[in-house]
Formats: structure tokens, C-alpha cells, sequence
């Protein structure tokens, strides 16, 4: 089954989302190589040896598993709400309704701005269902905020 409905024009996030996710992935596996090493050097187990190689295993499955999930995000607009999709083995397609959103959030950290992106955080009466869009360009970051902000003052306004 496909989630995704196939009548709206998907808006894909930047491929440098992939970059910052892979740094990320690159500073998590130096420290527990870094200590894994240690742990090698002092013990001289063959064990640490072994969870080397683990470890490096996982990391290169990782790394293809970002490139695909950063390649499966997506969002939408639509006359009434937004839509967006993400997700490999669990598919997930959040629908928030522009007159139920509280505020629109817009960040960006030390790894994201040095890319040039910036991630939309919508926020919504409950929390299970807010949704996020990263990896867009501020510029992109900032209409989208903008025009979510206008349409769900406007919906609003019409209960």
C-alpha cells in the first residue's frame, strides 16, 4: 500500500540534509571508535577487535539508510492543511489542518546553518500530531512559515 496521495505536488527537502545527517553519523562513530580502540589497546581482547568491525558494519548501513530516508521526505500544501511524509520501513503521512496549528516554529543548529538549512516545526493542540519539515533552505523555511502562520490565522478566524 502507498501512503502517499498521488494528486498533490510533493516538495522534497535539500539533498544537503544528507550531508548534516552523515556528519552527524560521522561524530556518533569516532567517539565509540575512538573508544572502542582504547578499550582494544589496554585489554588486547580480540573481542574489541570484533566490535570494530561491528561497528563499522552498522555505520555503513546507516549511511545508506540516511541517503534513503532523507530522499523520502516530503510536503505538500493544500487548500486546507499540509501534508508530510517520511519514513522507509514505517511510512508515516501526518495531515495538520492549517486551523488547528498553534504556531510554526523555525530552527536551525550550528550543523544545519553551516548547509544552509533550516528545519519548520508546526505545532499543534496535541502533541501527538505535530509535524516537522527539516533540510529546507531558509528562504523556503521562511515563506513556508509565513504562509502557514496567514492560513491558519485565516481558518481560524472562520470558526
Amino acid at each position: 500500500m502507498e501512503p502517499w496521495p498521488e494528486t498533490v505536488r510533493w516538495q522534497s527537502v535539500s539533498s544537503n540534509l544528507i550531508w548534516v545527517e552523515l556528519l552527524r553519523l560521522a561524530a556518533l562513530l569516532l567517539v565509540v571508535m575512538a573508544l572502542l580502540a582504547i578499550g582494544w589497546a589496554l585489554s588486547g581482547s580480540g573481542l574489541f577487535g570484533a566490535a570494530v568491525a561491528v561497528v563499522l558494519l552498522l555505520g555503513c548501513l546507516r549511511v545508506v539508510a540516511i541517503v534513503r530516508a532523507v530522499r523520502a521526505w516530503g510536503y505538500a500544501e493544500r487548500e486546507d492543511d499540509l501534508l508530510v511524509r517520511h519514513g522507509l520501513l514505517v511510512r508515516r503521512l501526518s495531515i495538520v489542518p492549517y486551523s488547528r496549528m498553534q504556531f510554526v516554529d523555525v530552527s536551525a543548529g550550528p550543523l544545519e546553518r553551516a548547509f544552509d538549512l533550516a528545519t519548520v516545526q508546526l505545532h499543534t493542540a496535541a502533541a501527538a500530531s505535530d509535524a516537522r519539515v527539516p533540510g529546507l533552505p531558509p528562504a523556503e523555511a521562511s515563506r513556508l512559515r509565513d504562509r502557514l502562520t496567514a492560513l491558519g490565522r485565516d481558518r481560524a478566524e472562520g470558526l
